[in-house]
């Protein structure tokens, strides 16, 4: 015979008290049970003591001739340290599969290639401005560079008249 460890439900509508019963597995929910083990009663709040009542003696006993615990009352009998339950939880399944990783990594590189060819399409673009930049500013600096020499012809006449002057005065 399977045997469970699960919960009964009583009280009232809205108003749920449960038992943790030791039934047949092919028995109703609320139906016959073996033996009561203890109660639950969910309107409590969590840290209150008699949230969870449970003999754990008997609960000992169930589980050691086979009896398997539902995942609340698993739960409840991990809290005692009568079974430890072991997570359900497969982190695994949120990963994506084969083919999704190999079109995430075909994107990322076609993301790759444009970003590559759009910064050497700006490079292009921008290296005729720099020499355009280059040929304009040679004009300049030339342009500049022969005012300075006209103006050091200017500068020397002016230092000369003003020795011609000193001269004259002295």
């Amino acid at each position: 015979m399977a045997v469970a460890i699960r919960l009964s439900r009583g009280g009232a509508k809205k108003r749920p008290y449960y038992r943790i019963v030791v039934a047949d597995a092919r028995s109703p929910r609320d139906g016959k049970y073996l033996e009561q083990i203890g109660v639950y009663n969910p309107l409590l709040a969590k840290d209150d003591e008699k949230r969870v009542q449970l003999n754990e003696d008997r609960a000992r006993y169930w589980v050691g001739v086979g009896a398997q615990p539902s995942d609340r009352v698993s739960r409840f009998l991990d809290a005692a340290g009568i079974v430890e339950r072991e997570a359900r939880n497969n982190p695994q399944k949120a990963e994506p599969g084969e083919k999704a990783k190999e079109r995430a990594e075909e994107k990322a590189a076609k993301e790759a290639e444009a970003k590559e060819a759009e910064e050497a399409a700006k490079a292009e673009a921008e290296a005729p401005k720099e020499e355009e930049a280059k040929a304009e500013d040679a004009p300049a600096e030339e342009a500049a560079a022969e005012e300075a020499k006209e103006e050091a012809p200017a500068e020397e006449e002016k230092k000369d008249e003003a020795a011609d002057e000193e001269k004259s005065e002295g």
